[in-house]
């Protein structure tokens, strides 16, 4: 009688690694150890998956069942909803608090404004979610894979979105205490009351959000706290899940464009990761063209990118031509400055990312000025979704590319809305105000001088008969 031996189980860690994006280098590490960059070569790290030994959806709308068992946490979840396409957590190990209930607008009102046909531009409101911003997506993932390795604190640097964000997971899993660092005047109040609120250890230092970047990293790495900027590969993998929801809301169909704003470039690597991987699994039979817009104070990527020609290069780009940018800027002690707070970023982590994912989406880098973006803001806000500044960077770039004709009158655009107005009050009301001096103090400084889409109160006096005569002149 002849028996067959049973077959193998194979572990997680053998479907599921890192590996260093250094393609000369390619170090591989095991999903569960804790690395933010390759100990090799110290370059970024990706999470790669072994699909041919892991459950893959025949086809994306296979997904949609998974809306049938809401009452599960992990599909509850408009991250881990799409689990199986971001497998490296066992799913008894996932940690979710309802994240990516988020909203796909059709926006005919901000399409006129932008130049599009009427139907064709949508607004991806990330707002929607539970600390206010698309940092959820990552962090939800990230906090998951530092509490499979057992960790007991996790930090952040952040310009205020991603220390709400991750004080809002350690509150309410009480899992972990978190560490924010935060740079001197460099965060919006709407932001900063969440982390506070939230029980945050915060750390404010002198100096910008680059500052605070490269002093996190040397404390994470000399306290052994566990770090979960988007320099951490499994924020990343969380956001890719944006893109997911964007398909599943045009019932699976591709748009011809996805714009986004750029900071420290986390939302646009993760986005060209999840359309690669797509790609290459078959579920879509093209990728849509990416818009990675910067704002005007803080373009790094559009320098290197437009001026200085670095590109992706088939896996080796020129990374010593951002060095040499970036010793320009500490010789000249430039510093990020733009009212867009969120993505008052100069020294972007995921550079050499988003220098793939613009390569693989056929990307197009432009920046927009503070002017641009506060109008982009007031026409976003009028047709019904606020949005903080950095969020309306998209809106404006998409309107500028139009200009250009780099967009088409007839294409399909999905323009991402990072963060909710009021992440960001104190910009929406200087822009609406009458009073020219806070119009001044808030705004004139940074070059915007007039509020072209403006919704001034109305002053009246205490009288019946002069408040009837307003509304009707007014409305």
């Amino acid at each position: 009688m002849t028996t067959t031996a049973p077959s193998r189980q194979v572990s997680l860690a053998e479907k599921v690694y890192q590996r260093c994006l250094n393609i000369d280098c390619a170090a591989t590490y095991d999903v569960g150890e804790v690395r933010t960059k390759c100990g090799a070569c110290g370059d970024l790290l990706d999470v790669v998956y072994d699909w041919s030994r892991l459950p893959v959806p025949k086809r994306l709308s296979d997904m949609e069942a998974m809306w049938a068992r809401r009452h599960e946490p992990l599909r509850f979840s408009g991250v881990w909803r799409f689990h199986e396409l971001l497998p490296f957590a066992p799913p008894e190990r996932v940690i979710t608090v309802g994240e990516g209930q988020t909203l796909l607008q059709q926006a005919d009102f901000v399409s006129r404004y932008v130049g599009l046909r009427p139907g064709q531009l949508y607004l991806q409101y990330e707002g929607m979610n539970p600390s206010g911003s698309f940092k959820d997506n990552g962090m939800c993932a990230a906090f998951t894979h530092a509490h499979m390795v057992g960790a007991k604190r996790a930090a952040c640097a952040s310009t205020g979105n991603t220390s709400a964000s991750l004080a809002m997971y350690c509150a309410v899993t009480q899992l972990m205490r978190a560490i924010i660092f935060i740079g001197s005047g460099k965060i919006s109040y709407g932001k900063l009351s969440q982390a506070l609120e939230y029980g945050a250890l915060t750390v404010q230092i002198a100096g910008d959000f680059d500052d605070a970047m490269a002093r996190v990293q040397e404390i994470s790495k000399a306290l052994g706290i566990y770090l979960v900027n988007s320099v951490n590969p499994f924020r990343l993998e969380g956001q890719k899940t944006v893109m997911f929801r964007v398909l599943e809301a045009l019932r699976w169909e591709v748009p011809d464009w996805i714009v986004v704003p750029g900071g420290n470039l986390g939302n646009s690597s993760a986005f060209g990761k999840a359309f690669l991987e797509l790609k290459e699994l078959g579920l879509i039979s093209k990728v849509p063209r990416l818009a990675v817009i910067n704002a005007a104070g803080a373009d790094t990527l559009d320098v290197l990118y437009n001026q200085r020609n670095l590109r992706w290069n088939r896996g080796r780009p020129r990374m010593e031509t951002a060095c040499w940018y970036y010793d320009e800027l500490d010789r000249s002690k430039t510093k990020a400055d733009t009212i867009a707070s969120a993505i008052e970023i100069n020294r972007p982590v995921n550079l050499k990312k988003c220098l793939r994912a613009l390569d693989v989406c056929d990307g197009v880098v432009r920046k927009v000025s503070d002017q641009e973006i506060l109008d982009a803001k007031a026409q976003v806000g009028a047709g019904g979704i606020g949005c903080e500044p950095a969020s309306a960077a998209s809106v404006a770039g998409a309107k500028l590319l139009r200009q250009q004709g780099v967009i088409g009158y007839e294409d399909r655009v999905v323009c991402i809305l990072t963060g909710h107005q009021l992440k960001d009050p104190t910009a929406t009301v200087a822009y609406h105000t009458t009073d020219q001096d806070k119009f001044e103090e808030v705004l004139g400084s940074r070059g915007v001088t007039r509020a072209s889409y403006a919704n001034r109160a109305i002053a009246v006096p205490n009288d019946v008969e002069a408040i009837i005569k307003a509304i009707q002149l007014y409305s």
